[in-house]
């Protein structure tokens, strides 16, 4: 044997050596990919069940939040509603204030007279 042969048998082992150092953390990358794959697969399976029933949920929230919508708009009817009727009430009375309120403070200021005057009559006060 050689130099050059004892030389390429030394290399041959050191690769032989390199390949049986790495080959178990290459084995155990596969299991793990294996793994990944297999996870993969079953998210995708259970996946398609899971958005189907996100979409009826999706699809229900829509309904109510019309429903709301419906509701919210129904209220604001009924406020402007309330507040046509609070403001005509209110005219009302000031119209009725301005038309019926002078003379019957009148007719009563009128009637509490005759009311004083009748008494002090009937007391003998006036004569």
């Amino acid at each position: 044997m050689t130099v050059g042969g004892i030389a390429g048998l030394l290399a041959a082992l050191a690769a032989l050596l390199l390949v049986a150092f790495l080959a178990r953390p290459l084995f155990k990358l596969a299991r793990v990919l294996e793994e990944v794959r297999l996870v993969v697969r079953d998210f995708g399976h259970s996946l398609v069940p899971i958005m189907t029933e996100l979409r009826g949920t999706v699809t229900a929230a829509n309904s109510e939040i019309e429903k709301v919508g419906l509701i919210t708009s129904d209220a604001s009817q009924v406020t402007a509603n309330a507040t046509t009727v609070a403001r005509n009430a209110a005219e009302l009375t000031t119209l009725f204030r301005a038309t019926v309120g002078g003379p019957l403070v009148k007719v009563a200021a009128f009637s509490y007279g005759l009311r004083s005057a009748a008494s002090r009559r009937g007391k003998g006060g006036v004569r």
